[in-house]
């Protein structure tokens, strides 16, 4: 029994650290909704470039919100409530800011190519 006493503060303290240490990480990123479109656009590596990509998407109709992960070269289109996003508009709005996308992922389908619809 004196032995566990002795040990006792010092296997408290450990596991004190190891709960700071594991607070501390940083939180695995969300994924986004099943509803939402991720667009992947390589030469996309500033915060300008998402910029004027965004403003060309907030003018395709039926876009509530865009978000980016500038680490991962994607935009993340969050469409108005019960309204789809036409996948072949968001690619037209991402050329015409002046990007090419590699791979536009939507609920109607992936895509790698400018899509027909």
């Amino acid at each position: 029994m004196l032995t566990t006493t002795r040990f006792l503060p010092a296997l408290v303290l450990a596991l004190a650290c190891v709960a700071k240490t594991a607070a501390q990480q940083p939180a695995p990123p969300a994924q986004p909704a099943r509803n939402v479109s991720v667009i992947t656009i390589p030469t996309m590596d500033c915060s300008g470039c998402a910029k004027k990509i965004n403003a060309q998407l907030q003018a395709v109709p039926g876009v509530a919100q865009v978000t980016m992960n500038l680490e991962a070269h994607q935009l993340f289109v969050t469409p108005q409530p019960n309204v789809g996003v036409s996948p072949k508009l968001m690619w037209e709005a991402t050329e015409k800011a002046g990007f090419a996308p590699t791979k536009l992922e939507t609920p109607y389908g992936v895509f790698n190519a400018k899509p027909q619809q």
